[in-house]
């Protein structure tokens, strides 16, 4: 990924005609990557054998499943996942935008 220091990154406009699933690496912060996806539909369960994984609200909310609970997430709301957590994410509604934090090498497991 191309460095983005110095530079404004401009979140809201990059995701302003996404209406379906999009996933987009938006800078990279020492071993980490700050990453926007806009969720229309649920994303599949997995884990991340090596990395933690956080996950801030932007608009709309965010459901994230895991295996004892159900987590809701509203713009400026964060939560962390840690590595080797079984999860999914969905969006509460039609359409959710949220960034996450996780290592750029992040490894994903599916899981059935």
């Amino acid at each position: 990924m191309e460095s983005t220091s110095l530079s404004i990154i401009d979140i809201l406009e990059r995701v302003k005609n996404k209406e379906s699933y999009f996933n987009e690496a938006l800078t990279v912060v020492n071993d980490h990557v700050v990453r926007v996806s806009v969720m229309t539909e649920p994303y599949f369960w997995h884990l991340h054998p090596n990395s933690d994984e956080t996950f801030l609200a932007m608009e709309g909310s965010l459901f994230i499943d895991l295996d004892d609970k159900t987590v809701e997430l509203f713009p400026g709301q964060l939560f962390t996942i840690p590595r080797n957590v079984r999860h999914r994410t969905r969006p509460g509604g039609n359409r959710s935008v949220n960034l996450t934090f996780e290592h750029v090498d992040l490894q994903t497991q599916r899981l059935e």
